[in-house]
């Protein structure tokens, strides 16, 4: 259900926007230090959490390079040169990478990589629902996604969630978004799309004519499309849209 009416000043502005669509992995949800970290380290990586960050961010801009290559971002090769980069970064000697590659595997299937969550999400999430605005989830997952928001505590800000494994459709596919949209019961152009991979979410959402935000936490990105550090800043990002029309 949606929050009750904002008392605040921040109001439903942007193209007239009706609603916003979020990315899941590395938009809501992370890949948890607090699980990864302990397996590189007992395998001999002499790693902290900011030389962790630094080699998850090269990582990622590594999977963005082949998903521009024409990957959807899904397939499992391209996710494994993730965990290599991501490994050999780190400082997992090489020699150890296939044993560590399996912990991390098999932690995966157990519980999930990605269940970290920040902090400044949440709030964020409350303020735009207060706002208006009607939010729900689009993403490339293997059919947990929804639980994911649920640990983390917020699946309740969404009127729901679209995960691409039970879809049997994936992002840039335009078919998921228009699904999205229809469901929603708006039309592409009153929707925001916000994710972390230009090629399949900015590109995915705008070729059926919704809007986008990229999130790009080291201020780096050089694509044609706003930017914001994280969905924290979402708010913020749409208050000064607001103003500026």
């Amino acid at each position: 259900m949606r929050g009750p009416p904002s008392t605040s000043t921040f109001s439903r502005a942007h193209m007239d926007i009706k609603a916003i669509f979020f990315d899941a992995g590395n938009t809501l949800v992370f890949i948890d230090p607090r699980v990864v970290l302990p397996i590189f380290r007992e395998h001999g990586a002499d790693v902290d959490l900011e030389r962790f960050r630094r080699a998850e961010l090269e990582a990622r801009a590594q999977l963005v390079s082949r998903i521009e290559e024409g990957a959807f971002g899904t397939e499992a090769h391209i996710w494994q040169e993730y965990f290599v980069s991501l490994m050999v970064d780190s400082g997992v000697p090489r020699d150890l990478l296939e044993s560590v590659g399996n912990r991390l595997r098999e932690a995966h299937q157990e519980s999930h990589l990605w269940t970290y969550f920040d902090p400044g999400t949440a709030p964020a999430l409350q303020r735009l629902r207060e706002a208006g605005y009607r939010l729900a989830v689009i993403s490339n997952a293997d059919g947990r996604v929804e639980g994911l928001m649920e640990t983390a505590g917020i699946r309740d800000f969404f009127e729901f969630v679209l995960d691409s494994e039970l879809e049997g459709v994936e992002k840039p596919d335009p078919e998921i978004f228009l699904r999205a949209c229809a469901r929603m019961g708006v039309e592409p152009g009153e929707a925001l799309y916000v994710g972390d991979l230009y090629p399949v979410d900015v590109l995915g959402a705008r070729k059926v004519g919704m809007h986008a935000v990229l999130l790009d936490p080291l201020g780096n990105l050089d694509f044609p499309v706003d930017r914001i550090p994280d969905v924290a800043a979402l708010p913020g990002y749409l208050e000064r849209v607001s103003r500026n029309r």
